[in-house]
C-alpha cells in the first residue's frame, strides 16, 4: 500500500496537473471500489474548477470551487495516469464509457481503468485500480472534521507532532513500538517500510513496548527523540526520492520511485547491517502479519 512519501508525491503531481482546470464529466466503469462511488458524482462536480489539492495520511482532498471536497484514496495498487490535450486527441472518445481507451498506456487493456475525470480543457486523468481497494468520497469542506475516514487521524509527523506527543501517547502502551508506529491514531502516514527504516536509524528494537520508551515522569526517552527525528528524516528523504519502487506504486507521470535504493533494513534478510561498525546480520520476523526488518545487534 503506498505510504505518505508515495500519497505527498501523487498529490504533488496531481496539483501541477489539476489546479486551475474545470471539470466537464467524470466516467465511472463500475459502481464501485473498497465502497460505493458517491451518488451521482458526475453531476455534482460537473462545472467546478479545482482550486486545490492536499493531502491528510494517506488520503487526497481535492478542493473545488463549489466548496466540495473530492476525496481520492488509492488503496493498494490505485494509480492516476495523466493525459494532456495533445494526447487525447490521439484517442476516440466516442465510445469510451464502457470500455477504457487508454489501456496501453495504463496497462491491463484498460479493463481496471474504473474512472476518468474529463476536463474541459481536452485533458483527461484516468484513474487504474487492479485491486479496487481505493476510496473515492465527496463531501461538503464544512463537514470534513466529522468524516468517519478522517476524525479519527493523529497528527501529520511534519506538523506539531514531536517527541512529548508521542511519549503522552506511549506512556500506557504495552503494544511493541513497531506496531504503535503504524497505528494511524498515534501518528499519520508512518507504513511499515519507513516504520521498519526509522526504528532502524533510532536503533531501537521493533519489539520493545512503546511505554519503555517513556520516563516515569512522562517524558520522552532520548531513544524516543531519536526516533520521532528520524522518522521525520526517513519520510522526507523518501519524498526528496519520489516514493518507493515497491509492489505497483507509480507516480502520476508512470515514473516509479526510487527510495527502495536507500533502504537499510526493508527487504535485506540475511545481508550485513549497514551501520558502521555494526558487524550484525538483518533479520526477518513476522509482527502483527506484517514483515518486520531488523539488525537484532544494533537494535535494543
Amino acid at each position: 500500500m503506498p505510504e505518505l512519501p508515495e500519497v505527498e508525491t501523487v498529490k504533488n503531481g496531481l496539483a501541477k496537473a489539476w489546479v486551475g482546470k474545470t471539470i466537464e464529466k467524470i466516467i465511472l466503469r463500475r459502481e464501485n471500489l473498497r465502497y460505493p462511488f458517491p451518488e451521482n458524482l458526475s453531476n455534482r462536480l460537473e462545472g467546478h474548477k479545482i482550486i486545490g489539492i492536499r493531502r491528510r495520511a494517506k488520503y487526497l482532498l481535492i478542493d473545488t470551487d463549489g466548496d466540495l471536497v473530492f476525496l481520492s484514496h488509492l488503496g493498494m495498487s490505485g494509480k492516476y495516469t495523466l493525459f494532456d490535450s495533445k494526447s487525447v486527441s490521439k484517442y476516440d472518445l466516442n465510445d469510451s464509457e464502457k470500455k477504457s481507451v487508454f489501456g496501453e498506456k495504463t496497462g491491463f487493456s484498460g479493463k481496471h481503468d474504473h474512472m476518468e475525470i474529463r476536463f474541459e480543457d481536452g485533458s483527461v486523468s484516468v484513474y487504474t485500480d487492479p485491486r479496487r481497494f481505493g476510496i473515492v468520497k465527496l463531501f461538503h469542506r464544512s463537514e470534513e472534521q466529522v468524516q468517519s475516514l478522517l476524525e479519527v487521524l493523529g497528527p501529520e509527523p511534519f506538523d506539531d507532532w514531536n517527541a512529548q506527543i508521542a511519549a503522552d501517547r506511549c506512556r500506557n502502551k504495552r503494544s511493541p513500538i513497531k506496531t504503535t508506529l503504524l497505528d494511524q491514531r498515534f501518528v499519520v502516514g508512518v507504513g511499515n517500510i519507513y516504520a521498519c527504516e526509522a526504528l532502524h536509524k533510532a536503533g531501537i528494537s521493533p519489539t520493545k513496548q512503546a511505554y519503555k520508551l517513556v520516563t516515569k515522569a512522562g517524558k520522552p526517552t532520548k531513544a524516543l527523540q531519536k526516533l520521532v527525528d528520524e522518522v521525520k528524516i526517513v519520510l522526507t528523504k523518501a519524498i526528496a526520492a519520489g516514493g518507493s519502487t515497491l509492489n505497483d506504486f507509480a507516480d502520476v507521470d508512470g515514473n516509479l520511485g526510487y527510495f527502495s535504493h536507500q533502504f537499510s533494513v526493508y527487504g535485506r534478510e540475511d545481508e550485513p547491517c549497514l551501520k558502521e561498525g555494526c558487524g550484525g546480520i538483518i533479520d526477518r520476523i513476522v509482527q502483527s502479519n506484517r514483515s518486520t526488518f531488523l539488525c537484532p545487534r544494533c537494535q535494543k
